[in-house]
């Protein structure tokens, strides 16, 4: 007779060499904090806060192998063997002919966008994200979502909800013809959809319609490595196979990739634009220069550049990936057993929340994301995001808010940093705020900056 075995508990597959002592608040210190952070999460000090979840960039633990190699920094101006280290990873593990480093993603995604995007041009992509919207329209484009029809709906399980609706792509080479795009910017994953993948499937099929009408296609590719455990894990086919042959095999479906290592390459600053391009590579060569530095370091220390090549190893190891995801689905299986809404299936490097659904009595214009975030610090000294109405800004023709289907709170678990006993701790903050979630108000909005508001952008409570 067969014995089904108790399913076991998992452990971090690391041990802790340094730590840093967190600081516990109590409620009237964070109301204080939060006063003078305008109800704005970015605005807050760090030594305020107790669990930090804001954001995965920059925020991860770095490997003894990673720290030995910042010892390694070749520190010359022009020709650091560390930049050729960078590239000979890049090469192997992405497939990318040509590296340009960059001080970290926005850098690549804005040399991209200059060197391809002519005024009037349109940038279909599978959902926007924030800072590569501006850098295509600060270079005279206009983006357009592609994305399939149920990345909008948090709570529809499709497995592969950041995949291009190919339709909507032909629809607007159609409308505008093909010479007016550019190129296709696929997110893989697709962090405003919840950490959403794209299938190789997809990657394949958006290949051979781009190849047809000779549009370029670049990869969003700063979480690649999730995007690749996901096809692992959901998508036939690909169970043998390792997240490094899976990874590589995405890349080939490109042109060219912008990254920001401070992601999964488990760096706290870099990143880099890949291409296969001789003409293009030239070109961004050329701009790093102007706008970043000389094109063997790109505004980056040689350790950094070290670090982050070997970061490239030590993202596509089963192990650490495996857990890395973990660490999230953990997280969320306990809140979606409480019965708080999330954004479902679970992403890779963060649970979202749905503040539409957790605060069905506050309007998207009284910012209900940017009030749960506010209120979860304020109950926890937990710090999260809000990917909503403020993230989205305004329409630059009429000046109206955009409106998205989504309204999130992003807990975003940085790399190798916290443990288990602190997701139990984060649960826990999100289950107490959504037990008094009838109680809490929204808030207005009363500095907005020019660009990127959600950075700097100051609120109030209503009465």
């Amino acid at each position: 007779m067969d014995v089904q075995r108790k399913k076991r508990s998992w452990a971090e597959p690391y041990k802790i060499k340094v730590v840093e002592p967190l600081k516990v608040t109590t409620r009237e210190e964070r109301q204080r904090a939060l006063t003078e952070a305008g109800y704005n999460t970015f605005l807050l000090r760090s030594e305020d806060v107790y669990i930090d979840l804001l954001t995965d960039s920059g925020t991860n633990a770095m490997s003894d192998y990673q720290w030995a190699g910042m010892m390694l920094g070749d520190e010359a101006y022009a020709g650091s063997r560390n930049f050729y280290h960078l590239e000979e990873a890049v090469q192997k593990y992405y497939g990318y002919k040509y590296l340009v480093p960059t001080h970290q993603g926005r850098g690549a995604e804005h040399i991209i966008s200059q060197i391809l995007i002519k005024p009037g041009m349109f940038v279909p992509g599978n959902m926007y994200f924030t800072t590569t919207r501006l850098h295509q329209e600060l270079a005279g484009g206009t983006f357009v979502d592609v994305i399939i029809d149920e990345a909008h709906d948090p709570a529809n399980e499709h497995p592969f909800k950041g995949n291009v609706d190919l339709n909507k792509l032909e629809a607007l080479v159609k409308r505008v013809g093909a010479d007016k795009i550019p190129y296709i910017t696929i997110g893989v994953t697709v962090n405003m959809a919840g950490g959403q993948p794209v299938s190789m499937e997809n990657l394949r099929a958006v290949r051979q319609f781009c190849q047809k009408h000779k549009i370029r296609v670049i990869l969003d590719a700063t979480r690649a490595v999730e995007n690749a455990y996901f096809i692992q894990a959901r998508e036939n086919g690909y169970q043998l196979k390792s997240i490094a042959g899976i990874l590589k095999e995405m890349c080939s479906y490109s042109d060219g990739a912008t990254m920001s290592g401070k992601k999964d390459l488990l760096v706290n600053i870099g990143g880099f634009l890949a291409l296969n391009d001789w003409d293009v590579f030239e070109e961004a060569r050329n701009m790093v220069v102007v706008y970043e530095g000389l094109h063997t370091y790109g505004g980056l220390a040689g350790r950094d550049m070290e670090a982050m090549a070997r970061g490239i190893e030590e993202s596509v190891q089963q192990d650490h990936i495996r857990a890395r995801i973990g660490q999230i689905e953990y997280v969320g299986e306990k809140l979606r057993a409480a019965g708080v809404p999330i954004v479902l299936p679970v992403g890779g490097h963060a649970i979202f929340l749905d503040a539409k659904r957790f605060l069905p009595h506050v309007k998207q214009v009284e910012f209900p994301a940017q009030t749960l975030a506010a209120e979860l610090y304020l109950e926890s000294g937990i710090r999260s995001m809000e990917r909503g109405i403020v993230s989205a800004g305004r329409n630059k023709e009429t000046g109206d808010h955009y409106y998205p289907k989504l309204e999130l709170v992003r807990l975003t678990f940085p790399r190798r940093v916290y443990t288990q006993a602190h997701c139990d701790v984060t649960v826990e903050a999100v289950e107490e705020v959504f037990d008094r979630r009838s109680s809490i108000k929204g808030l207005k909005m009363v500095y907005e900056p020019k660009y990127l508001r959600f950075f700097q952008a100051r609120f109030e409570r209503l009465a």
